[in-house]
């Protein structure tokens, strides 16, 4: 009887560890939500973000396709590339004062239609630091949306990439799982990224959509070989689960969009630069 008594107890304090555990961690996810969600609040109060929708002598359309002009009298038997529309999509600009007056780590701010993904982007010195940081510094697993340390925020580099958390509540990169659904990937006006940093507003054309298995290949950010480069744009391409009307090859320079999707499988979103205006 004793033994039966004590083995209760056992089974009775194991139980207890672990739901009192349990109940740790969906509150302090909780309190890591709504911290964010607060924070959401305080930044767009900050930040002063308008469209710019006329061109002009500051504006760089980057790499236009090799007909190399907007046709005036497109052959009806062959697509015009959809380079044409979106090149006359507006550009969003960002003041940056208050922003970097908060953080000083903030590089861009990176929009993404068809999502919540509308947020300033930061750069540590490594990739580790905003998986676990928030925009204020604050410890907090849900982290901020951060672009690779080994990237140039100014110039770019071929390939630069910024991550964030698939969090659950939709907030950081959470609705970036949306690129994978019909809704999303059939509507035109959902492929572009508009990124502004305090010393260029730029426009990215979207070209591969996908999901994968955790990887290290898709997040290279710079080519000695252009040869090389143009065999790993074909590859993203190719990738995608859907056919974007958009060409894409060595001359150009790419931006990633990568989070989790799953516990195996990571979302991923590659778009070329096809405008840039200095500020």
């Amino acid at each position: 009887m004793k033994k039966q008594t004590k083995k209760f107890w056992v089974s009775y304090i194991l139980f207890t560890i672990i739901l009192s555990f349990s109940l740790y961690k969906i509150t302090a996810k909780q309190i890591n939500y709504r911290e964010i969600e607060s924070q959401e609040i305080d930044i767009r109060k900050l930040a002063s973000i308008i469209e710019i929708k006329d061109m002009n002598d500051n504006t760089e359309i980057i790499n236009p396709p090799e007909e190399n002009i907007e046709p005036e009298e497109p052959d009806i038997n062959i697509p015009p590339n959809d380079y044409w529309y979106y090149i006359n999509i507006p550009l969003i600009s960002v003041d940056f004062n208050s922003l970097i007056a908060k953080n000083n780590d903030t590089v861009a701010w990176i929009a993404l239609n068809g999502t919540n993904i509308n947020y300033p982007v930061v750069q540590a010195s490594d990739n580790d630091y905003y998986l676990y940081h928030a925009y204020d510094h604050s410890d907090n697993q849900a982290g901020w949306v951060f672009m690779d340390y080994r990237n140039d925020p100014i110039e770019f580099s071929k390939n630069t990439v910024i991550y964030g958390h698939g969090m659950n509540n939709n907030t950081i990169f959470g609705t970036l799982r949306y690129i994978t659904e019909n809704w999303w990937y059939n509507n035109p006006d959902n492929h572009i990224v508009k990124l502004s940093t305090p010393s260029e507003n730029t426009l990215w054309q979207v070209f591969s959509v996908y999901t994968i298995p955790e990887e290290t290949y898709y997040i290279q950010t710079d080519f000695t070989d252009n040869n090389i480069y143009k065999e790993f744009l074909s590859k993203l391409q190719a990738r995608s689960i859907y056919n974007f009307n958009a060409s894409v090859n060595e001359n150009d320079k790419i931006i990633t969009l990568s989070s989790c999707y799953n516990n195996d499988l990571r979302v991923v979103l590659h778009a070329k630069l096809i405008k840039r205006e200095k500020r």
